[in-house]
């Protein structure tokens, strides 16, 4: 029996070492890994290539579409206006599908080959649909027959192709370190041993790790398997806000919930993906907030606001209005640069250093409503009620917000956006970060010219740190709840604000 025994644990302790040495193998092979340092590599994120994607598919299908109907049916000068609303929303509502069932996400458009069978189907559904509306509205007669279904054979090879060529896009880019998705890990144990070693199975070459951050740093040494260890958590606060990072991975054993809740609770107001990894990662596919790197099963804790298709369709969106109100206002603008010439000795803008997206700083543009060379202020203090500062014409352009309209030139540039929190002067951001949690998270995104903040009311001069709180508050509203109808929505409300002398606006 004590034989047995004997030979029970020999055998145990056998395999235990046989498995050491399978595990010490692959470790071995991560020390190969990729990391690179931002500054080293320029690169583009490789979430947003999934936008991109998703406006190439809609311009596929409206042209598509166009050229079959002025090929078939003839065009004549003008589309029918029955064949422009069948080409325009059916377009629209496939992108919307293709979205909602996940084919823009990075896996799927890394693996489009094995997406075939769900794009034709969603593309079926779609245009079945939309005959199937067509015959209950009896205007199907209105519409060819071969139009339709060229229509959709063509686009569903289009499409197809298209995938084809930005997978192979995609893939060139990465193994050249144009486009990547940057890694930094939290933790340095064997959870991170594990995602490391998954990492260079996958061998994906998009994947690139920034580095470690540990709070046992002094402990674990400069690197940990091959990649660099930069700090504690305080130090991943600083490196994300002056480089790119797209995923921060949090890899420690999910036994130690406070210590991943404390890390949390300072880098959620980071603008990146928050993701957790742990021993019961495989268990996460039935959550609803499930995603995976390189095959390893993550969960989603915190996303990173405007990525993807919201990041195209929100620098569409940009771009596009940026260029139209600076073309309506520009008389406008014209009247009040004289306007300011006349009353006043000095530049027409006026600049000053704000913060913007990730806390970094950029110079925001607007029209001067303050005497030029008066004696040096102390700090930057915020205008008040009749502030012997601010001129004439500067009263007025401020209570109608007209000293904002050069800000446009800011969204053109990159720097702002149409719709956003406001960027705050420097000195004041640095006060009001002092002493209201979570102020930092409203720089997730640009800046904006106006904000859902700004028509509720809170506009103007903050003279207490309640009602910046409750401006932080709707900022971050805002960020968590974008979409391309609520930013209507707020543009839609700040017309009848322009005209409403707010009782904080000086």
């Amino acid at each position: 029996m004590k034989s047995k025994t004997i030979s029970a644990k020999a055998q145990s302790k056998s395999e235990l070492k046989q498995r050491i040495k399978e595990l010490e193998g692959d470790y071995k092979s991560i020390n190969k890994l990729t990391w690179v340092q931002p500054r080293e590599c320029k690169s583009y994120s490789l979430d947003r290539a999934s936008g991109l994607i998703a406006l190439t598919e809609i311009l596929i299908l409206l042209a598509t579409g166009g050229f079959i109907y002025w090929y078939y049916v003839g065009w004549g000068g003008i589309i029918h206006e029955y064949y422009g609303l069948a080409i325009f929303i059916p377009s629209f509502t496939v992108v919307a599908s293709f979205h909602l069932t996940g084919l823009y996400d990075i896996n799927s458009i890394c693996n489009p080959w094995s997406q075939t069978a769900k794009v034709l189907g969603i593309l079926a559904v779609n245009f079945l649909t939309f005959l199937a509306l067509a015959f209950a509205m009896k205007v199907s007669v209105q519409f060819s027959r071969i139009w339709v279904f060229s229509w959709f054979l063509s686009s569903a090879y289009l499409i197809f192709l298209n995938r084809i060529y930005c997978h192979s896009i995609l893939m060139r880019w990465a193994k050249a370190g144009r486009v990547s998705r940057k890694i930094a890990i939290i933790g340095a144990g064997e959870q991170a041993k594990r995602f490391l070693g998954q990492l260079q199975r996958a061998n994906e070459p998009w994947n690139n790790l920034v580095g470690i951050f540990d709070e046992r740093k002094a402990r674990i040494g400069p690197s940990f398997l091959g990649v660099p260890v930069l700090g504690n958590i305080n130090a991943l606060l600083n490196f994300v806000r002056k480089n790119r990072v797209d995923d921060v991975i949090i890899t420690l054993p999910w036994n130690a919930d406070k210590r991943i809740m404390q890390i949390i609770s300072k880098i959620e107001e980071l603008p990146v993906h928050v993701r957790l990894g742990s021993d019961l990662a495989g268990f996460l596919r039935l959550r609803p907030s499930y995603s995976s790197i390189s095959g390893v099963p993550i969960l989603d804790v915190v996303d990173k606001p405007l990525d993807g298709w919201k990041y195209a369709l929100k620098m569409a969106e940009d771009k596009i209005l940026g260029l139209f109100f600076i073309v309506m206002f520009l008389p406008l603008m014209l009247l009040v640069t004289l306007a300011i010439k006349l009353e006043s000795n000095g530049p027409v803008f006026f600049r000053q250093k704000r913060y913007g997206f990730n806390n970094k700083e950029f110079t925001v543009f607007k029209f001067r409503s303050m005497y030029h060379q008066r004696p040096p202020d102390n700090g930057v203090p915020q205008a008040k009620r009749n502030d012997p500062r601010v001129t004439r014409v500067g009263a007025f352009i401020r209570k109608t917000s007209l000293d904002e309209l050069p800000q446009l030139f800011n969204v053109l540039n990159g720097t702002m956006s149409v719709v956003g929190p406001r960027p705050h002067a420097v000195v004041h951001n640095e006060e009001y970060s002092k002493i209201i949690g979570g102020y930092f998270a409203r720089h997730r995104v640009k800046p904006g010219i106006t904000g859902w903040a700004q028509v509720n009311g809170y506009r103007g001069e903050t003279n207490s740190p309640d009602m910046m709180k409750a401006r932080v508050e709707h900022d971050v509203e805002y960020i968590d709840n974008w979409s391309l109808m609520f930013d209507i929505t707020i543009l839609v409300m700040t017309v009848p604000i322009l005209f409403y002398r707010h009782k904080n606006a000086y």
